[in-house]
């Protein structure tokens, strides 16, 4: 009756000590997959506030242009149109979401072809370019745009991060069970090979 008794004590220590093991590996991969969900969500947050940067520049080189290029309307137009469908999207969980990112991109692509038509129609204009404002601006929107390329490389590398850890074995059965699901990468929009035909230089 002992040996029985102490078998059976054995028998629940080993199966609570497995249980033990089990619940701290689930949580401990459970735990870096979260650090890495936020990481990503970091990196989203940081590509959110380059193109709110861009978008925030916007009106005021509009206003400048204006001054200068008032018969340009349609130009300035589409640009002010392109900011504001930017604006208007809904991102929710884009991160998560491929067509919302996709939505997004396509936005942004956007308001890109209409700032680089606007500087086009700025190279017609050597006092627009001459002006100290302008020329303000035009590095302020230079800098943002390599900040977007920056921020972007960055949130790739954080979903790229992610999405390999929720495949791999066995990090692919706690991302199963705890439902984290891929990450949407930034991916070139059709035609961005080739370089809009803009001097920013001058």
């Amino acid at each position: 009756m002992r040996k029985g008794l102490i078998a059976g004590v054995v028998v629940l220590g080993l199966l609570f000590l497995f249980g033990l093991g089990v619940f701290g590996w689930y949580y401990g991969i459970r735990n870096e997959l979260v650090g890495q969900d936020e990481n990503v969500n970091s990196a989203w947050s940081q590509v959110q506030n380059v193109y709110q940067r861009r978008a925030d520049l916007i009106p005021n080189l509009v206003r400048t242009v204006q001054g200068y290029a008032a018969h340009e309307q349609d130009t300035l137009i589409q640009v002010t149109e392109a900011r504001s469908k930017v604006n208007n999207i809904n991102l929710g969980n884009a991160v998560n979401d491929p067509t919302k990112m996709e939505q997004f991109l396509r936005a942004q692509g956007e308001l890109s072809s209409a700032l680089s038509r606007l500087m086009v129609v700025v190279e017609r204009y050597p006092d627009l370019k001459a002006n100290e404002n302008f020329r303000d601006l035009q590095v302020q929107l230079e800098g943002t745009e390599n900040r977007v390329t920056v921020e972007r490389m960055r949130y790739n590398e954080a979903a790229r991060t992610f999405n390999t850890r929720i495949r791999q074995f066995p990090a692919s059965i706690v991302a199963a069970i705890a439902s984290f699901q891929k990450k949407t990468y930034f991916e070139a929009q059709p035609g961005a090979e080739k370089a809009p035909e803009v001097n920013f230089s001058r």
